[in-house]
């Protein structure tokens, strides 16, 4: 059900409102007066009912996902620090200090699915008009990454083993008398898995990959033999997705890496220490001075880099500026030159009809496109990039654009704090201008005043 509005608050006598506890100086508390809150209600409100129980606030359930995402914590860890820690319950806004939990964890995996893509898009938006002008430029950089899913690392064995495992479950579940389960010659096949790459016990392993297909046909044409035929309608898309492991070949194209992610693909991107990866593909799009993500976008296929320009830069015009006139990218490019208007440059050898100033400027213009790299790690290593935990498709596209909203909200903290320390510094530096001239030997560092002052 649409959320209550909040009354006018009044301070209490003996509870004392948040805002006179927290330090008004905190990056947080200077974060959450910044952003628009009535603005995110507004576009978040559609998604709500007008029956039903009553809706957590807006602002409490946003508040949490990004600090999450900011501080790179679980959905439960989330959950019971912003029972400890005041300056959450002001960020999410609260009033006064609340000692109870503000929900369950799992509130928070309704909420993503509630709102999805287009109100996390929402979400984004705000955080990059929280930087102004500075998100308004012209050139951007443009880069492709991998966003890794929380899957094991796949294996036909792996997949033959649990699939065989699963239908032993589902004829439990409806009572099916199996003639056989197979658990038992499970076990000496699992084992002999392990030496395929040993030469001299490499056909014994090739032959427990194939009677363990073969166990997966007899488990699947008995159910569908014993089954009801409204049952078995129930389970139709998992046979057809069973059936599909149970051919598949080594090197056969859309192969299915996980059972529970069949839409994850793996992607080589040339990497020494790791040669594949599975998850999914994600467009990265910042601004070329101020390093601002301006564009995410993740691709449901594995497509050529080249290929993925048109979206990545339809995501940027979208939530940045529209006014794009060029797009720096790496050499994985190649092939376009023009995408919607958008000029692409990339790298390569130095034209004989350019002169000195234009040589130098590309340059200096593809030696900044560089700067993406350590934003790309500031993402997965801070902010939940690295490894996806959130289920399906529709989950990669979610955590990425808050992956992405958490990066442009700590880049504004990490600003604000540099305006704090340049603030300090200058009445540091008027204060030693006005000392006397045999005092100021005390005081010639400026940073040891700033500290006295701080």
């Amino acid at each position: 059900m649409l959320p209550k509005s909040s009354p006018v608050t009044t301070s209490s006598l003996f509870a004392p409102l948040l805002r006179d506890m927290v330090d008004s100086r905190d990056p947080l508390i200077a974060l959450s007066d910044a952003l628009d809150w009535p603005w995110i209600n507004e576009q978040l409100i559609g998604y709500y009912a007008d029956e039903g129980s009553p809706a957590k606030p807006i602002r409490l359930m946003v508040g949490l996902l990004m600090l999450k995402q900011i501080e790179n914590l679980s959905d439960e860890t989330v959950v019971l620090q912003w029972k400890r820690n005041p300056y959450y319950q002001y960020f999410c806004g609260e009033e006064e200090y609340t000692p109870t939990l503000p929900c369950d964890s799992t509130s928070l995996v309704k909420f993503r699915q509630r709102i999805g893509k287009e109100g996390m898009e929402a979400i984004f938006a705000q955080s990059v008009a929280l930087h102004g002008k500075a998100a308004q430029e012209s050139v951007v950089i443009v880069d492709t990454t991998v966003q890794e899913k929380n899957i094991t690392y796949p294996t036909d064995g792996k997949l033959a083993i649990t699939m065989i495992n699963n239908l032993n479950k589902i004829a439990k579940k409806h009572h099916i008398q199996q003639r056989r389960t197979y658990l038992r010659e499970i076990k000496a096949h699992r084992i002999a898995l392990r030496y395929f790459r040993h030469p001299k016990k490499i056909k014994k392993a090739k032959a427990s990959m194939k009677r363990l297909r073969t166990i997966v046909g007899i488990l699947m044409r008995e159910l569908k033999r014993e089954l009801p035929s409204e049952i078995l309608e129930q389970y139709k898309e998992t046979f057809a997705l069973y059936e599909k492991v149970r051919t598949q070949k080594p090197k056969d194209k859309n192969k299915v890496y996980s059972l529970h992610e069949p839409h994850v693909y793996v992607i080589a991107k040339g990497k020494d220490h790791k040669k594949y990866e599975y998850g999914t593909k994600a467009s990265i799009v910042i601004t070329q001075k101020s390093g601002i993500v301006v564009g995410v976008v993740a691709h449901d296929t594995n497509e050529h880099d080249s290929k993925t320009l048109q979206s990545a830069l339809a995501s940027a015009k979208k939530h940045g500026t529209a006014s794009l006139t060029k797009a720096v990218c790496d050499r994985g490019y190649r092939g376009a030159r023009e995408v919607d208007g958008v000029t692409i440059c990339i790298p390569g050898v130095p034209k004989k009809r350019d002169s000195r100033y234009q040589r130098e400027k590309k340059r200096k213009l593809f030696r900044r496109r560089a700067a993406i790299e350590p934003n790309i790690g500031h993402l997965k290593a801070d902010h939940r990039l690295s490894r996806n935990y959130l289920k399906g498709f529709i989950g990669d596209e979610i955590n990425l654009l808050m992956a992405a909203s958490a990066y442009n909200m700590k880049k504004w903290m990490n600003h604000f704090l540099a305006f704090l320390f340049m603030l300090k510094v200058t009445a540091a530096a008027r204060i030693l201008e006005q000392t006397k001239p045999t005092q100021r030997k005390k005081y010639a560092n400026v940073y040891l005043l700033f500290y006295q002052l701080w």
